[in-house]
């Protein structure tokens, strides 16, 4: 059976800052880091993680890209887009845009289609 973790399985994992749900989100994602387990995650739920670490726990960019993109190179994610959402987590660490920008400028590059946006700033990434 394939699980799908919600944002808050995730965050609790991501910043241990509570015990009792922290103990029962690192036996899974340990056995999704080892395959013996299979997850898929949500874009969106990236999406959200994204907003609540930088926002209201401050952590910046770089690093929640860095603890994100890890999880998503875990031997039992079985997403079939963790590499394009692995490459909008490193624009956005990178770059000053919001992560859905970011993550429609990786799909755009990644599968060659084209970006229909009013965003100048999104319009003009290389």
């Amino acid at each position: 059976m394939i699980i799908l973790p919600d944002t808050n399985v995730i965050l609790r994992y991501l910043l241990d800052d509570n015990p009792d749900q922290y103990k029962f989100a690192e036996e899974f994602f340990e056995k999704v880091r080892t395959g013996n387990e299979k997850a898929f995650v949500l874009e969106s739920v990236i999406v959200e993680c994204v907003y609540i670490l930088t926002k209201f726990y401050k952590i910046p960019k770089a690093e929640c890209s860095e603890k994100l993109s890890m999880l998503l190179r875990y031997k039992g994610i079985v997403n079939r887009d963790s590499a394009d959402i692995v490459k909008a987590l490193k624009i956005f660490a990178e770059n000053n845009l919001d992560i859905v920008d970011c993550v429609l400028q990786a799909k755009s590059k990644n599968k060659n289609y084209g970006l229909f946006s009013f965003d100048k700033k999104l319009k003009n990434m290389k």
